[in-house]
């Protein structure tokens, strides 16, 4: 969030913790060290603190004014989009392994076709809840009843319903572990990359990833290697590949993990850094970690795994008002892998399954500590010149997709839409995120809209290429905003590739 009076620019942690009674050794003992599907994946659920703290801060509106549309759509129901609806039919057995699932995303035993009206009654009645404990306190003002919307779900029938299932299903999540929940709120962290500031959340999510990125690249001749070109595609991989290897080796919950962000951050670093990218090959797989001293944590090159746990579960969202203020939200979590409660109409936080039971990984869960989540919206600007919010769904490639897009805007001065349409890459030569944490070394996907002469050089630099279709929704949907401060014209991006939109007034 911007703040247009002042300029400052801060984080919301919308993330919960592992609940306290969660075990790394039950993980090991019971599953090989896997976290399996179920109940046992949940982290708190964060998101109704987040936007309410949000409103709290520096919102005017009440809960219940926000969420009326919300209420709406999941009442009155909405047609379902031709990608969610296939994403539906792709997983109908996991949603189909819990009652409460099925009777939401299969209605009458069957996915949902494109265009079919998708209801969510009970989701709708779990917010008109909160609405009405807001509605029952509002006599002692506006803070008075957005902390009784926030106890409606933390402490109240919510919470509740969400502990009773838990205990009755061998879960970990309990009445103090939401009580005593809040998200953090924070100074966003800073990035210059050609005169341009640059704002991320912290190593509690990928965040810092597009900061370090856009450092490593200071310097590099742009227009000398030509856009999309082989050199410049090449450039921005092996980049991404260092980028990716200190996220896998330094970053965590910084609660949890001393991680070394001001070195991490640091111009002198990328600079020393950069020294690993090879113009002539490609890094066969993740490099090494960036030497940061005896204070790193290294871990080992994990195992490559079969299957991508991936989900399409995320969205975004950007907003610039008239007065300058500014927002970027990724809202995500998702709808399989772990069940609806009965009678909530909602998956509580399924995010630990972006946790590692390594204990060499400073990701690995424990109890209290954050996964290390993939979502991660950021803000870029030019002071007195224009802000540009800016972000995207997609796992791992955020940072990619998100980098492609901001080098499109600020070195070649594309408009948004053309910014967010041109031909994306992304490399997948990391451990992913999500369980099961697949791994492909080398790997790396160029929509097919990129000339085939370039996926040609590009082998030969030795990377392991494989073509994307000419739109392809695992690249990333970059949407954004650019508000120019100097003639009030704001112009937004909306990405083609999957479901989005642009508004204005």
């Amino acid at each position: 969030i911007q703040l247009a009076e002042t300029g400052e620019v801060v984080t919301i942690s919308g993330l919960g913790p592992w609940p306290r009674a969660a075990s790394l050794a039950h993980f090991h003992k019971h599953y090989g060290g896997a976290i399996p599907k179920g109940v046992l994946r949940t982290v708190v659920p964060a998101a109704p603190d987040a936007w309410i703290t949000a409103l709290e801060r520096y919102g005017t509106m009440s809960f219940g004014e926000t969420a009326a549309a919300a209420v709406r759509l999941a009442g009155e129901g909405f047609p379902i989009a031709a990608l969610s609806a296939s994403i539906i039919e792709k997983n109908r057995k996991e949603y189909a392994a819990y009652p409460a699932s099925a009777a939401i995303y299969l209605p009458g035993g069957v996915p949902p076709r494109p265009g079919d009206i998708f209801r969510q009654t009970d989701l709708a009645a779990t917010i008109t809840y909160m609405i009405d404990e807001e509605r029952a306190a509002a006599r002692g003002g506006r803070a008075a009843g957005l902390e009784a919307a926030r106890a409606a779900f933390y402490r109240g029938d919510i919470a509740a319903a969400m502990v009773r299932y838990h205990a009755e299903n061998g879960g970990w999540l309990a009445a103090e572990d939401l009580a005593d929940f809040r998200v953090d709120v924070e100074p966003a962290l800073a990035f210059e990359f050609a005169g341009t500031e640059l704002f991320t959340c912290g190593p509690w999510c990928q965040g810092p990833m597009l900061g370090e990125l856009v450092q490593l690249l200071d310097g590099f001749d742009f227009r000398s290697s030509g856009h999309n070109s082989p050199a410049y595609i090449h450039h921005l991989v092996e980049a991404a590949k260092l980028a990716y290897s200190d996220r896998h080796h330094f970053y965590g919950d910084p609660k949890f993990v001393g991680v070394p962000l001001e070195r991490l951050s640091s111009p002198a670093y990328a600079a020393e850094r950069r020294k690993a990218i090879d113009p002539r090959r490609a890094a066969p797989g993740m490099p090494p970690p960036g030497d940061l001293g005896a204070s790193a944590h290294v871990a080992g090159e994990p195992a490559a795994a079969l299957e991508d746990g991936s989900q399409l579960d995320t969205s975004y969202i950007c907003v610039v008002d008239a007065a300058g203020n500014a927002f970027s939200g990724t809202p995500s979590d998702a709808s399989v892998g772990s069940p609806v409660i009965p009678g909530l109409g909602f998956v509580p936080s399924s995010r630990g399954s972006q946790s590692w039971t390594d204990p060499s990984v400073p990701a690995v869960l424990a109890p209290g500590k954050r996964p290390r989540l993939t979502p991660n919206p950021a803000l870029a600007r030019r002071r007195g010149e224009w802000t540009m919010p800016f972000g995207s769904p997609g796992n791992d490639i955020q940072p990619q997709a998100m980098l492609q897009v901001f080098l499109n805007i600020a070195v070649w001065g594309m408009t948004p839409q053309d910014a967010v349409e041109a031909p994306r890459f992304g490399s997948v030569s990391y451990p992913r995120s999500s369980e099961p944490h697949a791994y492909d070394p080398g790997r790396l996907h160029l929509e097919s809209r990129i000339a085939p002469e370039t996926a040609e050089a590009l082998a030969a630099l030795g990377h392991d290429v494989k073509m994307w279709p000419d739109w392809e929704y695992a690249a990333g949907a970059v949407c954004t905003v650019v508000a120019d401060s100097r003639t009030g014209v704001m112009e937004g991006g909306a990405d083609p590739r999957r479901p989005s939109g642009i508004a204005g007034r």
